[in-house]
């Protein structure tokens, strides 16, 4: 569950079960013996405007909500890592997010254009198109259905894609001697420092 709270009252204003949102999409067709990992949220990085926020997810799947009073909704969903996403993290001063996930990648992703188009829409939607299902295997392997970016992603398509190697504990987007890095603490005693130049 995922909850916006009230620390005046010490109560939930507002409660999401990411599981119900599972529910749907597991309706469609599935590959016998496919194995799902429930949507557990990990982690939320909120945004420097302080009304967005992100959620990574067990299921592999990155979520964006607003905030709008008391309430929230579901701006954008996306399958980022092929296993759980244990971290989430807004870029300063930018809908810039970085996650990282269990299956040893770390991913950049513009959510400006999103972001910004929902927000200049007036109309309220009550209903969600679902997005597109596949079935992919890792790289190099043989795929059931062909999988293109767009359906994967939605319509966001990573920036950028480290493939780290180990388990992605905790991250951070921050600038060090003037130049955007990225801080990677993982299941090691190291912190990787990889460089964002062209952000």
């Amino acid at each position: 569950m995922v909850m916006l709270w009230s620390l005046q009252k010490a109560r939930p204003l507002w409660i999401t079960n990411l599981q119900e949102d599972e529910t749907e999409e597991m309706e469609g067709p599935q590959s016998p013996g496919q194995l799902l990992n429930p949507a557990l949220a990990h982690c939320i990085s909120v945004a420097s405007c302080g009304n967005i926020f992100s959620c990574g997810a067990e299921d592999g799947k990155v979520r964006i909500f607003r905030v709008m009073g008391v309430k929230c909704e579901q701006e954008l969903g996306f399958k980022g890592h092929t296993l759980g996403v244990s971290q989430v993290c807004f870029l300063p001063e930018s809908y810039l997010l970085l996650t990282g996930g269990n299956d040893g990648k770390i991913m950049l992703w513009d959510a400006n254009s999103e972001v910004e188009k929902k927000q200049k829409s007036p109309t309220k939607r009550t209903h969600r198109k679902k997005p597109k299902r596949g079935t992919c295997t890792k790289q190099g392997g043989n795929t059931d259905a062909s999988v293109t970016d767009e359906e994967e992603h939605g319509n966001i398509l990573p920036k950028l894609n480290i493939e780290h190697g180990e388990k992605v504990n905790w991250l951070l987007g921050t600038k060090i001697k003037g130049h955007q890095n990225i801080l990677v603490a993982d299941q090691t005693s190291c912190i990787s420092v990889y460089p964002l130049n062209e952000f």
